[in-house]
């Protein structure tokens, strides 16, 4: 039995060309504050972003001292789902922390 596929207007290959874009990356933000403990900010590293303690505690430190630091780099979802989760731990103990997310 002869394949459709054998049929001469089948034989010229086809290009088939995707354009594949990677999505957006987003950096999750921690923003220092004069009421939030260093040691909350170092278990929401550990919790929220899976840092290790040294991890955890070298960006406390970078926010503390400067302002502002990097979370991680994620994609839209994974990083709006981090905002939420970090400013829902800050507000249920009382904590005025803020997290944002700003594209790459």
């Amino acid at each position: 039995m002869v394949s459709p596929f054998d049929r001469p207007e089948f034989e010229e290959e086809t290009e088939i060309e995707e354009d594949l874009q990677e999505p957006p990356r987003y950096k999750v933000l921690l923003h220092n504050d004069d009421y939030t403990t260093m040691e909350f900010v170092v278990h929401v590293l550990k919790s929220v972003f899976g840092k290790s303690e040294p991890e955890a505690v070298q960006i406390m430190l970078h926010v503390h001292r400067n302002g502002i630091g990097v979370c991680g780099i994620f994609t839209a979802e994974v990083a709006e789902t981090k905002v939420a989760k970090v400013r829902n731990m800050a507000r249920s103990e009382g904590y005025p922390l803020k997290c944002t997310m700003e594209e790459v």
